[in-house]
Formats: structure tokens, sequence, C-alpha cells
């Protein structure tokens, strides 16, 4: 018999991932998860940067051979904006497809599940920003089905329910929600991965691990993320340097994706300041966003620290090391030093002149919602400033 009053702070929703083809050659496997989902004539989204490369045209012959066709779309900028959803779903209706095969890293992810979202809707994208309930107001039987093929590892938007899609007007990102556009599969094939230029292998990876960071330093009550983001964080440590040395480690490539997959689920429980900051810059500046989110990352822990301290002392101790949270912010700052990211945002071509816009975005972005100190303008405006 319970004794004393119960706590009503421990309610919340929780949903967990799609299903996963792990493993080095899964991709031969594609026109099966395709037909699995109940495509027939699937359209293969991707960005401009992979359409020619290897591992698309291999894709491609996968679902020709097996009576899918091969159409691709990738007018998809490397952060994606309406004017790109807007030219994927006029290419998805002109085709007649029923069904999207979502390819290459966040971007091609993104915009792909998008396309898929969106072709059946007659409201306008930004209906359905992830606030409140806005995603009820989609037609949920007019959502096509996703097969999600990551080729980085990193953002996890293959396990994702949402899309962050840029507005061309404003230069604002916005995170797009519904439950219906998590992928029915996605094929997490370390192979398609080996490929990828040393800067974007670094990028994607800061990425998966700051996912895991911030979802563990959430204030929000999801014990199975928290386990899944300290684990995640490990598997970032241990591996993340291995492939930056080393490109054609299957291993820690593998290690890598399931990373980038844990990191995504667990930010089920929230994101926070780094990625409120982050959104705005690449909005802006057109940065690579798990870049970015690594250069403002230890400004934004120390500005944490009087919430996270315990924390990250415990996740410290778990990852090996010693000293608590400064011991857990040098590991930080060395990780960082180690694979050659940029101290400063300048680095990135981000100027001063937009601060101020940039501290509104940011403490209005959701993310700033769920980080473990309030975020007001005053606060971005501080942190943009340590970090030029």
């Amino acid at each position: 018999m319970q004794k004393g009053p119960v706590d009503m702070t421990l309610s919340a929703n929780w949903s967990y991932p799609t299903a996963i083809r792990f493993g080095a050659g899964r991709i031969e496997e594609l026109a099966e998860a395709c037909r699995a989902a109940g495509m027939k004539r699937p359209l293969l989204v991707t960005d401009r940067g992979l359409a020619d490369q290897a591992i698309t045209q291999n894709a491609l012959d996968l679902m020709e051979a097996a009576g899918l066709g091969r159409t691709v779309f990738a007018e998809v900028d490397a952060n994606p904006v309406d004017d790109n959803l807007a030219a994927g779903i006029k290419a998805f209706k002109a085709g007649g497809h029923d069904g999207v095969v979502a390819f290459g890293g966040g971007s091609g992810l993104d915009l792909g599940k998008l396309v898929a979202f969106m072709a059946g809707q007659t409201r306008p994208v930004w209906d359905f920003e992830d606030i409140g309930d806005w995603w009820t107001r989609a037609d949920a039987e007019a959502i096509f089905p996703i097969v999600a093929v990551p080729t980085t590892a990193g953002t996890g938007s293959e396990v994702g329910r949402a899309g962050v899609l840029t507005n061309s007007q404003s230069r604002v990102k916005k995170i797009i929600f519904h439950p219906k556009m998590l992928p029915v599969a996605a094929i997490c094939d370390a192979q398609l991965t080996v490929g990828m230029p040393r800067p974007i292998t670094v990028g994607s990876g800061m990425d998966a691990f700051i996912h895991c960071l911030e979802a563990y330093c959430s204030p929000a009550y999801h014990p199975l993320s928290q386990g899944i983001a300290l684990e995640g964080m490990r598997l970032v440590k241990e591996n993340l340097p291995r492939v930056a040395a080393a490109p054609d480690d299957l291993e820690a490539r593998a290690h890598m994706m399931s990373a980038a997959a844990m990191g995504a689920t667990a930010f089920q429980k929230g994101l926070g300041g780094m990625h409120a900051l982050a959104h705005p810059v690449g909005a802006i500046f057109d940065t690579h966003h798990g870049m970015t989110n690594a250069v403002v990352m230890p400004a934004v822990l120390r500005f944490n620290r009087s919430a996270i301290e315990e924390r990250l002392g415990q996740a410290g101790a778990y990852l090996g090391l010693k000293g608590g949270f400064d011991g857990f912010l040098d590991f930080v700052l060395k990780l960082r030093a180690e694979l050659g990211v940029p101290d400063k945002l300048g680095a990135l071509g981000v100027g001063q002149d937009r601060i101020e816009e940039m501290a509104v975005m940011a403490a209005e972005d959701p993310c700033a919602g769920s980080n473990p100190v309030a975020l007001t303008v005053d606060v971005a405006r501080r942190l943009y400033g340590e970090c030029m």
C-alpha cells in the first residue's frame, strides 16, 4: 500500500521508434521494406550532394530491379526551406507516387518525411508546427508511408516524428510534427556512411552526442529516454574519434549509427539551449547544424551549470570521467579540439550583425522551453556574444 501523497508530476506520454533493419549490407532489403510498407511507386528524396553518388544510384537500382521505379527528387538545401517542400510535393503528385524513401543526412530525411506528410494535406505546413495539439489538424489518412535510409550518423531523423523546415520569408526554423511522420521502417547500414567527408562525420557525430546530452539534462520526467541518452553519449565518446581517424572503421560507424538513433529517441524528453541557439544560426547563415551545436555547447553547459552539475557528475562517472562537472566540461573541450571543431561561430561564417535578431529567435525556439535554466533574450544575446 502506497504511503504519502502521490507525485502528480510523474505523468507523461511516451512513444518509441519504428522498426529498424540494422547492419552492414541491409540496404539490399530496401525494395522489400518498401513493399512491406505498401509502396508500389516510391519517390526517393535526397539532397543535391547525394543525388549522383554511388550509394544513391545503388538504392535506385535496387528499387528499379524490384519494379518500383527509380524516380529521385534532390532539390533539397542543406537547411531545407518551404520552397524545397513545395517542389517535392509537386514532383510527388506529378509522378503518381504512393510513398517516400527518405535518403541521406538530416536534410534529405526531414524533407522526405515532410513530402510524405504534406502531399495529401490541404492546410499550409505551418499549421502543423510542434505546438500543443496542432498536429491533430492534419488528415492522418492522407499521410503517405516512409522508409528512411540514413547516410550519416547524426540527426537520427530516421526514428523521429518531426521534420525541421525553414520559412524562406522569415528565415525562422520550425519543427513540424505528426506521429505518422515516423517512418514505417528504417534501414541503418553503416556502409552507407563510410564515404562521408570528415567535417560531415564530425559535425553529424557531435549532433548525435548533443541530442543525447541535452535530452539527459532536460528537466522533464522520462527515465526511459534518460537511460538511452546516457548510453548514447558513451557510444559517441568511444567511437566518434575512431571514425574521424579511420573512416573505414565499420564497427565504429555502426556504433555511431546506433548513437544517432538513440539521440533522436532520447530527445522526446526535450532538447535545450544548444539547439535553441543553433537553429537561428543555421536558418540565417546556412551553417551545418551539428557543427553549430558543437560550437555553442561549452557556453550553454557553463550557463546551465547550477541546474545540471550533479546530473553531469553522474554521467561523467558512467563515462569514466573524473572531476564531476568540470571533468565533463574538460572532456567536451578536449573532444572538440581533437576533432577540429571551431571554437567560435565566426569560423563558420557567422557575423555579429545579426546577434539581436538571433537572440529573439533563440528565446522563442521550442527547444528553449526545455533548457534546464530559463533562456531569455538577454541570456541568448550574452551566449551568442561568448560564442563569437
